[in-house]
């Protein structure tokens, strides 16, 4: 006969499986078997330690077995040797043991090699509790991969005392609500995920300056206000159908009468308060029996007892089983303690093992079980979380986010004892940041610099939630004495406690609460700084009266990029293994000795790769900060920008005729070629020229090996083009034949035009305006005209070796023979860059003229550019950029929105945008080195294939 009601079972829903018959009726078949000491057995879970011996593990299997111990929480450890164990243990025993944990922020809380998500009050700043609950179901997944039941979470504490020496990180924060909305949504994770839940630790630990591990703490708190207060998020959580609850050892005068009677052992506080008042009935854990919370003053086997009479289930790591056991048995025996009480207990606990699938016991599979614990998901989830609890407290005057970094010198303090390198890596992606090292220098200058903004970063170790996080006295000067003189932006990686330690906010203009000390946090906070992530927590603790509780400003994106994982970004997990087979298979193909790939969507880099090398010998690896000449890409990012802004501004409309820009055009065969027909590549012009082929005939004629007035145009080592030439150049574009047909036909022609006019109409080069009015301020580093003016010659990637022309291998000058023949500077060509920064102007394109909280033109002005004119003619093109094939072949994948754009390069290059699924595509490589024939690239369409991969692997579509 069972002892469950019907009535019981829907108050005890949380233990039952879907098929509850079958479990009832293998609970039954296991207990009618057990005997008593067996049953009494089945109460016990001990710790285990797996950094332990072979032997001592050896002895430690042998003790369960034959005390016939009921379930195991894990400690310290390595999950291989936790696994290995479980698995020998499950098989040996004739009863399966419940596994436990304590794993609040994930497994790494004990184990080693295993992964730590952010703690619980990092948690408790995000609004959004659905991303909470992600996070409680990636710990619960680990959880049930490496074979542990029960999680020990989540910590239902509210801490409402900032010196609180045991709970503080482990705690959502410091109100009930807080607690109760993210306690309930990590539980459901991990409901999620297949695992049982705790709930600890009853009846509250958050208000006391004291560890029950080492005494036993008072709350002197009354019973009224600890029912409207510390019970309200165990309410909730057993509304909600938490597993278990864990009762801590407190003495609390107002609940129990007995002097120093610790909660747990209280049968007050425990079976009336617990189980009838808040009508609590599934598992009842005590807090571990070997804290000196507990121990000392009672005796081992003694306060097991004790415990189990005042109404727990499990007893968590006796002190002593096989004295707790007999002492129990023969409560047991004398009928101190009844059958049916036992029974209940005993059953309890068998239930929640059936619902685990204990039932049915499967070896855990230990292979590939490190990476399946630390795949990328994990990092996915934990950027997830941080973006939505970083926390801006104070905002004077709009400082943050940094939306002028083209005028602005800006510099970064670090302080505190923990890594800040990819904060301060991070940082520099953005601008240029001089680190300051000389802290002692700064109060010898009463904390006067000269920078414009100062960012003072604060970092504690991450290794645990109870690690130091107060200032020291002299780094509380320093940021005293700094902020009184410079405008200081202060970001705390520690948790935000640490700020009470400072005497005043006034002169501190911006803080910023990051909770971690992470590589992700960090990168995370240097790209909130700069805008290129939303900043939306909210202070889950009260930091003096200047910032209660809820404190925290929203900042929307700038719409500069930022960064993120694919799996956040609606992407499926075949994505990048995928994007790298293509890639390995060209180089090995020889297609190109190398290549940058990334891609972006909804303004956030979700892949970022680099492979192979520049050249076949393979001496120099390809890294992100290495530049590519972008050859025809120049077009779309140099020329057309600023012809946009000219429209906008009203100095030429698309119908504007090339004897209007030019009026030396007048009665040639361009003079009524309009700027709309041109860049659509439909007005009869020739598609190249090949302007060097003529000055092959007699070189000594057009070239010099050394500079001179006349011989100034640089075109390779020792080699100087005659000035006049670029007249010649122009000349011959001027008298070209147009073409017969009226028809599409690529071409280069509009951007010598282009460049012509644009250079007289500012009295400026092309390059120096492209690098005022969009390089320089969007903090594109990596976009430059003549890369060996600002880059090491290793961190630039050579094309051709020119065996016709210049006769050396083109290293750090343009590819483009035209470009080349007019000084490196071409309408068409002549820029380099990385894929990062090729991708930061593409989503300015795809923001509409907007970056960094600036526009550059307007969103109309991006429509008219991108409009495909002449599609009923059967050309593309929009003007200036590149569109989607009208039929089966042409420049993109076939899969891609017609309102998508972008371009392709000679050498290898391509950019890709598309508007409605907010995707950008780079593509640089160099794939005509050695050889301009090596055509691999363009013949297996590796480019577009890669673009299809893409769309393929799009699983969400916004």
């Amino acid at each position: 006969m069972t002892f469950f009601s019907f009535n019981c079972v829907l108050a005890q829903s949380s233990l039952f499986s879907e098929d509850i018959r079958s479990q009832r009726k293998w609970v039954d078949s296991v207990y009618s078997n057990l005997s008593l000491e067996e049953k009494i057995g089945q109460l016990f879970m001990i710790d285990v330690f797996t950094n332990k011996s072979d032997a001592e593990l050896e002895n430690i299997a042998d003790f369960i077995k034959s005390n016939h111990i009921g379930g195991v929480i894990f400690s310290k450890g390595n999950p291989y040797r936790q696994a290995k164990f479980t698995n020998k243990i499950q098989s040996e025993n004739k009863v399966p043991l419940l596994i436990g944990m304590d794993a609040e922020w994930g497994l790494a809380m004990r184990l080693d090699s295993t992964y730590a998500f952010p703690w619980n009050m990092t948690l408790g700043a995000i609004k959004d509790t659905s991303i909470v609950r992600k996070v409680g179901y990636q710990i619960g997944k680990h959880n049930k991969r490496l074979g542990v039941h029960i999680n020990f979470a989540p910590v239902a504490d509210i801490n409402t005392n900032p010196s609180n020496p045991i709970i503080g990180n482990r705690s959502f924060g410091e109100t009930k609500k807080v607690v109760i909305s993210h306690s309930v949504a990590l539980m459901k994770g991990m409901h999620d995920a297949g695992i049982l839940t705790s709930a600890k630790h009853f009846p509250g630990h958050g208000d006391t300056h004291q560890d029950s591990h080492k005494t036993l703490p008072t709350i002197n708190f009354s019973e009224e206000r600890i029912r409207k207060i510390e019970l309200e998020p165990f309410r909730a959580l057993i509304k909600e159908g938490v597993s278990s609850i864990m009762v801590a050892h407190l003495n609390i005068p107002s609940l129990e009468s007995k002097t120093n009677l610790p909660s747990s052992l209280s049968p007050k506080i425990v079976s009336e308060l617990l189980k009838k008042d808040l009508g609590f009935n599934g598992i009842v854990i005590t807090d571990a029996l070997n804290m000196k919370g507990v121990s000392n003053n009672n005796s081992p086997g003694q306060v097991d007892l004790k415990a189990f009479k005042a109404g727990s289930d499990i007893l968590l790591i006796s002190e002593n089983v096989p004295k707790a056991v007999q002492v129990i048995k023969k409560a047991i025996l004398d009928e101190e303690i009844s059958k049916k009480r036992l029974a209940n207990s005993v059953k309890k606990i068998l239930y929640a093992k059936y619902k685990v699938g204990l039932n049915n016991f499967e070896s855990i599979e230990t292979a590939k079980l490190t990476s399946d614990l630390n795949s990328e998901k994990n990092d996915a989830i934990y950027q997830m979380a941080i973006e939505n609890a970083t926390t801006l407290l104070k905002n004077d005057l709009g400082l943050l986010p940094i939306n002028d970094i083209g005028n602005q010198c800006i510099a970064y303090l670090p302080l505190g004892d923990a890594s800040s390198d990819t904060f301060y890596k991070t940082l520099n992606d953005y601008a240029d940041v001089q680190k300051i090292e000389n802290k002692d220098l700064i109060l010898k200058n009463k904390g006067k610099l000269d920078f414009d903004h100062i960012i003072i970063g604060y970092h504690k170790s991450d290794a645990n939630p109870w690690t130091n996080y107060k200032f020291t006295p002299f780094e509380i000067s320093l940021i005293e004495s700094v902020s009184q003189q410079n405008k200081v932006t202060l970001v705390n990686f520690s948790r935000p406690y640490s700020l009470l330690d400072l005497q005043s906010f006034i002169n501190i203009d911006a803080i910023f609460q990051v909770y971690q000390n992470s590589k992700i946090a960090q990168s995370v906070a240097a790209q909130q700084i700069f805008g290129a992530i939303e900043t939306k927590g909210k202070l889950p603790v009260s930091i003096t009266s200047a910032f209660p509780v809820g404190t925290g400003y929203n900042l929307k994106s700038n719409g500069r990029l930022g960064k993120d994982y694919y799996q956040n970004l609606g992407f499926d997990s075949e994505l990048e293994a995928k994007i790298d087979s293509l890639a390995s298979y060209a180089l090995t193909e020889e297609m190109t000795p190398g290549m940058q790939i990334l891609i972006a969507r909804k303004g956030k880099i979700i892949y970022d790769k680099n492979f192979g090398y520049h050249t076949y010998d393979k001496k120099i690896e390809v890294k992100s900060d290495h530049v590519y000449d972008l050859a025809s890409l120049t077009k779309i990012l140099t020329t057309l920008p600023i012809l946009m802004t000219m429209e906008e501004a009203n100095k030429l409309s698309l119908d504007s005729k090339l004897y209007e820009l030019l009026p030396e055009l007048a009665g040639s065969n361009k003079a009524n070629i309009n700027i709309l027909d041109m860049l659509s590549h439909y007005a009869r012009l020739q598609s190249w020229i090949p302007f060097y082929k003529k000055t092959l005939e007699d070189k000594e004629k057009y070239y010099a090996a050394e500079s001179s007035k006349k011989f100034s145009i640089k075109v390779a080592q020792n080699m100087y083009l005659r000035t006049d030439y670029k007249d010649s150049i122009y000349s011959e574009i001027v008298e070209s034949e147009l073409r017969d047909t009226l028809e599409y036909k690529y071409s280069d022609l509009p951007y010598y035009f282009l460049k012509k006019y644009i250079e007289e109409e500012f009295d400026n080069t092309l390059n120096t305006l492209a690098e005022t009015y969009f390089y320089k301020p969007m903090g594109l580093k990596h976009l430059k005209f003549f890369p060996l003016n600002h880059f090491d010659k290793k961190e630039i990637v050579p094309t051709e070796l020119d065996e016709k022309w210049r006769n050396e291998l083109i290293h750090g000058t343009v590819h483009d023979q035209g470009a080349a023949m007019l000084g490196g500077i071409g309408g068409h060509a002549g820029l380099f860059g990385n894929a990062h920064d090729v991708a930061s102007f593409m989503q300015l394109y795809l923001n509409n003229g907007n970056y960094g909280d600036r526009s550059y033109f307007s969103k109309q002005t991006m429509s008219k550019f991108n409009t495909c004119y002449y599609c009923e003619q059967e050309v593309r093109r929009g003007v200036g950029f590149d569109k989607p094939q009208l039929e089966d072949i042409g420049p993109t994948c076939g899969c891609i929105s017609m309102s998508s754009f972008g371009h392709s390069g000679f050498t290898g290059t391509y950019a890709w945008a598309d508007p409605e699924q907010e995707i950008i595509y780079v593509f640089l490589s160099n794939r005509i080195h050695p050889d301009a024939s090596n055509r691999k690239l363009i013949e297996e369409d590796i480019r577009t294939k890669i673009q299809g991969i893409i769309y393929e692997n799009l699983i969400e579509e916004n």
